[in-house]
């Protein structure tokens, strides 16, 4: 025990820490979002803590973001890259206690000599036991200490990069699911306007064969349907391409009842994201919580170079058990204790310690400019996402209204075409705006509902995604300096 003591005292003393105190920087960013005539007036309220469910409301997509989050690859390295930062801390957290060895020898001499009455040998069988512990330091100056502290930090990180990732799948296969929906309904125009274009082909032969209209306008009407059948083909490609974008998100087979018929019924499922004025709601963005960790990490490994300035101490501890006979091998007389210390500092090293802490201070820096940078991404991103919402309505509304006045222009350009009042070009006009019109409010509409996910994407904050994969440990509050530790 008494050669315990020095371990003991060594690893109470270790509590100290030269790395400098944390404070979270000021946002870099307004504290409010912008207000003009492009932006909706916006809750006071706080962001909700909601989940993806709350916001894809339709059980189809919310079936095919569980399998997502089930199976995606790339949600399953972010997964590994957790657990391997976690075994690293862990790793480097090991050096802030002494490692205890133990081991046994068996050595077996014989000496031959030679008498009178013949050869004969002697010698005799040793063994020997040895439990002790190798070069320990002691962690005077927190060196160790700051460096199992940066470890922490960066476990944190990861795993607040893997919120991340699963925040940005569950947005893509939302989005993906509501462009296969749009498509379907782009699908259905093209085709719907294949099938007029075929009549008014139709009708036209007859009156060109008749002698009514010139070849011009049976030309004309080929063309309008030219078009339509070369959109169906390639509205079919984009299909197949939205179930292989799908497929590589949700990482398995799509079940065809799981997709959406139209960009009308999809859009409809869509609710919307309530934003708080407080631009505070960006510190729940997983990529920001994982800046802020970086930043900590770096905080931490100035403590750890500071620390390097001073000299080491390291103890050696050892118990050995030697005898040439097993039965005495724990007796006192076998019994030795040998205890080492040693202090190393290095008298010149051409400044590569001071180097080693101006180096961390510059990442700090660096660290801090990211951190900052990134929360101005951010904000930059939902302000766009706001600006789109804010407008979005008032062009859906009028695209709406310049689809329903084509659709009724061409239905009057057409019956007076048919009555001999009109020529058929004026026919032709209306019917390629209202195919136009029809493809834009296609647009615009899935527009709206994919603006309504980016809200979701880029405020962050889904309270379902914020937790841990099995095995890890919750990360601690970004506020203060405590950490928990992984075991």
């Amino acid at each position: 025990m008494r050669l315990l003591l020095p371990l003991l005292l060594g690893t109470a003393l270790a509590g100290c820490s030269m790395a400098p105190k944390y404070v979270r920087p000021d946002l870099p960013v307004p504290a409010s979002w912008p207000t003009c005539d492009a932006y909706l007036q916006q809750s006071e309220a706080a962001l909700p803590s909601v989940t993806y469910r709350d916001i894809f409301r339709d059980p189809r997509v919310q079936r095919l973001i569980d399998q997502a989050l089930a199976n995606n690859r790339d949600l399953r390295a972010s997964v590994a890259n957790i657990e391997a930062a976690r075994a690293q801390y862990r790793i480097q957290r090991a050096e802030l206690f002494p490692q205890v060895d133990t081991g046994a020898t068996v050595t077996r001499r014989e000496i031959g000599r030679q008498a009178a009455g013949g050869n004969f040998a002697v010698g005799g069988t040793t063994y020997q036991a040895t439990l002790g512990t190798s070069a320990f330091e002691l962690d005077l100056f927190g060196r160790v200490r700051s460096l199992s502290d940066a470890a922490l930090a960066r476990y944190f990180g990861q795993e607040a990069a893997a919120r991340a990732v699963r925040l940005t799948l569950t947005g893509d296969v939302a989005s993906a699911w509501l462009t296969y929906a749009a498509d379907q309904s782009l699908l259905k125009i093209a085709q719907d306007t294949a099938a007029a274009a075929r009549r008014s082909v139709e009708l036209t032969r007859a009156r060109v064969s008749g002698g009514i209209a010139p070849r011009t306008d049976l030309r004309q009407a080929e063309q309008i349907l030219a078009t339509a059948e070369a959109n169906i083909a390639s509205q079919r490609t984009a299909l197949a391409q939205d179930v292989n974008a799908l497929q590589l998100l949700v990482g398995a087979p799509i079940d065809p009842t799981l997709l959406p018929a139209s960009i009308e019924e999809a859009a409809g499922t869509v609710a919307e994201l309530p934003a708080g004025l407080d631009s505070q709601v960006l510190l729940r963005r997983p990529d920001v919580v994982q800046a802020e960790y970086d930043l900590r990490a770096a905080n931490a490994e100035i403590g750890a170079a500071r620390a390097a300035l001073f000299p080491r101490i390291s103890l050696t501890g050892l118990f050995s058990f030697a005898s040439t006979a097993l039965s005495s091998l724990i007796s006192s007389d076998a019994l030795t204790k040998t205890a080492t210390g040693n202090i190393a500092y290095p008298i010149f090293a051409g400044g590569a310690a001071r180097a080693g802490v101006d180096q961390t201070r510059a990442q700090q820096q660096a660290a801090l400019a990211r951190y900052e940078g990134t929360i101005q991404t951010a904000f930059r991103e939902v302000a766009d996402a706001l600006a789109r919402r804010g407008t979005i309505s008032d062009e859906l509304a009028a695209t709406e209204r310049f689809a329903a006045a084509a659709q009724d222009t061409y239905q009057l350009s057409n019956a007076r075409y048919r009555g001999g009042v009109e020529p058929f070009l004026t026919t032709l006009d209306a019917q390629r705006s209202l195919y136009a019109a029809q493809q834009q409010l296609v647009q615009t509409r899935l527009i709206r509902a994919t603006n309504l996910v980016t809200l979701y994407r880029t405020l962050g904050g889904d309270s379902q995604l914020a937790v841990n994969p099995a095995g890890a440990v919750p990360a601690p509050a970004l506020v203060g300096s405590s950490a928990l530790n992984p075991q």
